[in-house]
C-alpha cells in the first residue's frame, strides 16, 4: 500500500489566489460604480434632443485600473509587512557623493532653468529646420517658464508656508488660502488706489496676512484636531464671501484688473524706449518679464525655506515640534502654547501673503474665484504627500501635482485613444485622488518619511517614519 503524501499549497500560491480574487472583486465593483457615470454620456443634438453616447473603452480602462491596482496591493502586502519589521531607528551612514551634492545640483538647475529651456528649444528648431535662432527659443520658452516654472514655485512657497503650521506645529489648517487672498487683495487695492510699488507692497502684504493669522489664532487657541480644521475652514470661507459681497471695495466677482506690474530697480517691463528690453537693446517680448518673475519667486521660495530651517533650529522651532507631538506635555514643560500657536499661524500666514502679492503682480488681475477651498485642499495635499516637516518632499509633491496638471494639457495624443471630445486636464482631480491613495498606501508618511531630529544626543540618528506618529514624519 502506497503511503499517503500530504501536499500543502505553497504560500505564494495562496497569496496569488487571494490577490486574483480581490482583483476580480474590485473590477466588478468598479464596473458597477462607473457603468452609468463613465460608460454613458448625455449630449444634445442640433434639435436639442437628448442622445446617449456610449464610452465602453473608457469604462474598460477604469475597470482594469481598479482590478490591477487591487491585485498589486494584495499581492505585495506580505512584502510590505516584512519591511515594517525592520529597525525603526538606524545610525546615519555616510551619504554618497551624489546625495551630498544633490541639493546643490537641484539649486543650480533651478537657477539655469529658463536659459536651459531657451537653449533646448533653439537647438530643437535648428535640428528640424537647419536654422539657428536663439530668439525663437526665447519666444517659445514663455509657456515653460510661466506654466511649469513660476506656477510650480508659487505652490512650493505656499506649501512651505503651510508646512510651518501643519508640519511643524501640528495645527491642521484648512483655510490657508485666506492668507493667500489677503496678500493678493492687499497688493491689488493699495497698488490701484495709492500707486505704491511692488517692493513696498510685498512686505506690507506679508504683514497684513500675518496680522490676520494672529486674528485667526486667538479664537482657536483651545481647539485641536477636527475642531481646529472646521474653524479654519470657516475662516477661509468667510474671507472668500467678504471678497464676493464687499463690492464697494473688492468689486465682487468682477475682480480687480489693471494691477501694476513689478519693476526691476524702477525699470518697467513695458514696450517703448523706457522699457527693460529697449534699455538693454533687446527685441520687445513678454518673456523677459516672465523670466524676471521666475527668479523673483525662486528667491522668495528660497527665503521661505531658509527661514523655516533657521526657525526649526531655534527655541521657537523646538516649541512647535513639542506642540505637534503632545500639547499637554508641552504645557508641562512650561512652554507658552498660546505664543507658540500664534507665532506658527503668523509666520505661515506671512509667507502666504508674500505669495499672494506676487500672484497679483504676475496676473495683473485678482478675483475671488482664485481663492476657493479647493486651493487650500491642494496645498494641504502637497504637505501631506511630501511628508510633514520635509521641505524636499513637499517641493517634489508640488512639482508632481502642479507640473502634472500642466503636462496633461500637452497630452493631445490621448484624444486619439478616447476621442476628440476627451479633455485630459478635466481629469486632474481624479488623478490627484488616485495619487494620494497610492502614496498613502505605500508611503503613508509622505515621499520623505525619515528625517534627522533638530537635536540629538551623543550620536546623530535618522528617525524612520515608522518611529513617529502617523503623518508626523
Amino acid at each position: 500500500m502506497k503511503p499517503i503524501v500530504d501536499i500543502e499549497p505553497k504560500e505564494s500560491d495562496s497569496v496569488f489566489a487571494k490577490a486574483l480574487k480581490e482583483g476580480l472583486i474590485a473590477g466588478a465593483l468598479a464596473l458597477g460604480l462607473f457603468c452609468l457615470i463613465v460608460g454613458f454620456r448625455t449630449d444634445q443634438n442640433i434639435r436639442n434632443e437628448l442622445i446617449l453616447t456610449q464610452r465602453w473603452g473608457l469604462l474598460t480602462i477604469f475597470v482594469l485600473v481598479a482590478a490591477v491596482a487591487r491585485f498589486v496591493i494584495t499581492y505585495t502586502a506580505p512584502w510590505r509587512e516584512e519591511r515594517k519589521k525592520t529597525k525603526r531607528v538606524v545610525e546615519a551612514k555616510e551619504p554618497s557623493a551624489f546625495r551630498k551634492s544633490f541639493p546643490k545640483i537641484g539649486l543650480a538647475l533651478l537657477f539655469v532653468y529658463p536659459f536651459l529651456v531657451i537653449t533646448i528649444l533653439a537647438l530643437s528648431q535648428w535640428y528640424f529646420t537647419g536654422q539657428w535662432s536663439y530668439q525663437s527659443g526665447v519666444q517659445g520658452s514663455l509657456k515653460y517658464v510661466d506654466n511649469f516654472g513660476i506656477q510650480i514655485l508659487i505652490y512650493v512657497m505656499l506649501a512651505w508656508g503651510l508646512n510651518i503650521v501643519v508640519g511643524l506645529a501640528g495645527l491642521l489648517d484648512l483655510g490657508y488660502v485666506a492668507f493667500y487672498a489677503v496678500g493678493a487683495y492687499s497688493y491689488a487695492l493699495l497698488s490701484t488706489h495709492f500707486g505704491f510699488s511692488f517692493w513696498l507692497l510685498l512686505p506690507m502684504a506679508g504683514i497684513f496676512a500675518a496680522t490676520w493669522g494672529v486674528i485667526l489664532g486667538f479664537p482657536v487657541l483651545r481647539l485641536r484636531g477636527d475642531y481646529l480644521a472646521i474653524v479654519t475652514l470657516a475662516f477661509g470661507e468667510i474671507i472668500r464671501l467678504i471678497l464676493i459681497n464687499w463690492t464697494a471695495v473688492t468689486k465682487g466677482t468682477f475682480g480687480i484688473s489693471g494691477i501694476a506690474k513689478a519693476t526691476l530697480f524702477g525699470i518697467p517691463f513695458v514696450p517703448g524706449p523706457n522699457g527693460f528690453a529697449a534699455l538693454l537693446g533687446l527685441p520687445n517680448s513678454g518673456v523677459y518679464y516672465k523670466i524676471f518673475l521666475y527668479y523673483l519667486i525662486l528667491l522668495l521660495a528660497l527665503l521661505t525655506a531658509w527661514v523655516t530651517i533657521r526657525l526649526r533650529r531655534m527655541p521657537i522651532g523646538r516649541a512647535w515640534e513639542a506642540l505637534r507631538e503632545d500639547e499637554i506635555a508641552c504645557r508641562s514643560l512650561g512652554i507658552n502654547t498660546t505664543t507658540t500657536k500664534l507665532t506658527a499661524f503668523a509666520t505661515g500666514a506671512m509667507f502666504g501673503g508674500f505669495a499672494g502679492s506676487f500672484f497679483a503682480a504676475r496676473q495683473g488681475f485678482v478675483s475671488p474665484e482664485s481663492f476657493v477651498f479647493l486651493e487650500s485642499a491642494i496645498i494641504l495635499a502637497m504637505v501631506v504627500l511630501g511628508g510633514m516637516g520635509s521641505l524636499v518632499g513637499i517641493a517634489i509633491a508640488a512639482a508632481v501635482m502642479i507640473g502634472g496638471t500642466e503636462l496633461l494639457r500637452e497630452l493631445e495624443f490621448l484624444k486619439r485613444v478616447f476621442g476628440n471630445d476627451f479633455t485630459p486636464e478635466l481629469y486632474r482631480m481624479l488623478l490627484f485622488g488616485l495619487a494620494m491613495i497610492v502614496v498613502m498606501v505605500w508611503k503613508p508618511r509622505g515621499f520623505v518619511g525619515s528625517r534627522e531630529p533638530s537635536a540629538f544626543l551623543h550620536k546623530r540618528k535618522v528617525v524612520s517614519g515608522e518611529f513617529t506618529k502617523e503623518g508626523h514624519g
